[in-house]
């Protein structure tokens, strides 16, 4: 999982890009980049770090340019080391990219550029797509190319390049500089673009805007591309046929609060989500004290919850704010570590009481037992757990962190190995894993929440395969394999460093 912002204007834009992916951070903390169009100069600096603390005055100096992206990275495919960082820059015919999600077709895309002698210099995913474009551009002419050349491009990319994307890019078209912004026919991941007087920003979340004080317009629609230029109201054209499924676990967990994606208030449903885990906690007869949440993500759901139920809500933990976020850490050494610094206990809270915690997900489940152990020594009389989404049985391969079926929690205490369980099978999976996982993690109780309280607090379409193992785009076994493969091998590179 990645974040972006593009920007096109009439000012040099580094340092408001710079300001936005210090809003997008949440999505990615391993390495930054930021790319301009200069003249005919494409300047990139790319570090590795946190984007505030990374960028100095002299690297948005050397960034001039009215039009730029920038990214923060979190690498599923490929390492977070820097040559894996992006905007990634085409010489010819001049193309800065930069994307948010997993393409899956990558063997296919590695023959087709070795067959063409294109020598790649990352492990990124998406500097293929960049070759390939950019061949594709140069295919109908060598300069002055059109919209018309730039969507006939894209669509002969993608039918390459398949997966789950939101993308920018940067370049001359018919000589003016052009920002565009496509997304998969899924709308799988998340691109938003608005306005800031005679600017316009397109990012993966509608924070980045708000930072710069520029108004919500709208989303990239799934299967489009949009042009922006200046002057000229933005050109939306459709690439491919849509079949509309955004990613539920960026509303359970990836997404800020305060973000608005595909016309949804996160914060909303994340209340949402707390009223209908309410309802399945009220169904098992239970008893609590006190609703306390595992801080940030859980904190609306648990307030709602809280509400719901006619119990206290009380903050149990304080955050230290300058750990990053653990799921997105490359490796568990990493995760366990930053867990001592991250949160720290109100004794008080715990003592003598029944306590409902929440929380997010489980997905490796590694750092939560030890938060559990924590709970315990505190005093508490009795630890229930509520999780504000269902089990996650089954790995994303679109871009999220979780590729590979061994490391989810979840799998490793139910009996279900089917590819599509049903509905049956997954009720009672569930099940399964509730009473088990509950022991593993030293728990009175431990409540998922359903399939269907899903399906009400987002009655819209979306990708959960995560959950119900129903992949709106399939993969073949060997696309699987490869994916789960390179995940492996990134964090064993980074574990050598």
């Amino acid at each position: 999982m990645c974040g972006f912002i593009g920007m096109i204007g009439y000012h040099d834009c580094a340092g408001d890009i710079l300001l936005a992916l210090q809003a997008l951070q949440h999505r990615g903390q391993d390495c930054a980049g930021i790319g301009t169009i200069s003249g005919d100069q494409f300047p990139v600096v790319r570090k590795l770090g946190l984007a505030g603390h990374s960028f100095s005055p002299d690297d948005i100096e050397h960034l001039p340019g009215q039009v730029g992206l920038g990214h923060v990275r979190y690498p599923t495919v490929g390492s977070g080391l820097l040559r894996d960082a992006q905007p990634f820059w085409y010489r010819q015919p001049g193309v800065l990219m930069a994307h948010n999600g997993n393409f899956v077709s990558l063997p296919t895309m590695y023959q087709r550029l070795e067959s063409e002698s294109v020598h790649l210099m990352s492990h990124c995913d998406v500097e293929p797509v960049l070759c390939i474009f950019a061949l594709e551009l140069m295919r109908r002419r060598p300069r002055d190319h059109t919209i018309d050349d730039a969507v006939a491009a894209l669509q002969a990319t993608f039918e390459q390049a398949q997966g789950a994307y939101s993308l920018v890019a940067a370049l001359k078209i018919n000589g003016r500089e052009t920002l565009l912004a496509v997304r998969d026919p899924y709308g799988i991941r998340p691109a938003v673009w608005g306005r800031r007087g005679r600017s316009f920003v397109v990012a993966s979340e509608s924070v980045a805007l708000d930072a710069l004080g520029a108004t919500l317009a709208g989303d990239v629609a799934p299967g489009e591309v949009m042009f922006f230029q200046r002057g000229a109201e933005p050109r939306r054209v459709r690439l491919a046929e849509t079949r509309p499924a955004p990613c539920i676990f960026e509303y359970i967990y990836f997404a800020r609060p305060d973000s608005v994606m595909n016309g949804h208030s996160v914060y909303g449903i994340r209340l949402a989500l707390g009223r209908e885990l309410a309802r399945a906690w009220r169904d098992k007869g239970l008893q609590a004290d006190v609703v306390i949440p595992i801080p940030d993500t859980s904190r609306p759901s648990a307030s709602s919850l809280a509400e719901e139920l006619g119990l206290p809500y009380r903050e149990g933990f304080i955050k230290n704010r300058y750990t990053g976020r653990t799921f997105i850490m490359p490796n568990q050494g990493e995760r366990t570590s930053a867990l001592q610094l991250k949160l720290n206990p109100i004794r008080s809270e715990f003592a003598g009481r029944r306590v409902l915690v929440v929380d997010d997900s489980i997905v490796r489940g590694t750092t939560l037992r030890r938060t559990i152990q924590i709970i315990r020594e505190q005093g508490a009389r009795q630890v229930h757990l509520a999780i504000h989404s269902p089990p996650v049985l089954r790995p994303c391969y679109y871009g999220i962190d979780m590729s590979t079926r061994d490391e989810l929690a979840a799998c490793a205490f139910t009996s279900c190995r089917e590819d599509h369980p049903n509905r049956r099978q997954l009720e009672d999976a569930h099940r399964e894993v509730e009473r088990r996982l509950a022991a593993h993690l030293g728990l009175d109780s431990l409540t998922y929440l359903p399939l269907e309280g899903l399906e009400r607090a987002f009655p819209h379409g979306r990708c959960a395969a995560c959950f119900d193992g129903n992949y709106p785009l399939e993969l073949t076994t060997a696309q699987q394999q490869w994916l789960e493969r390179d995940r492996r091998s990134s964090v064993q590179r980074q574990l050598c460093l």
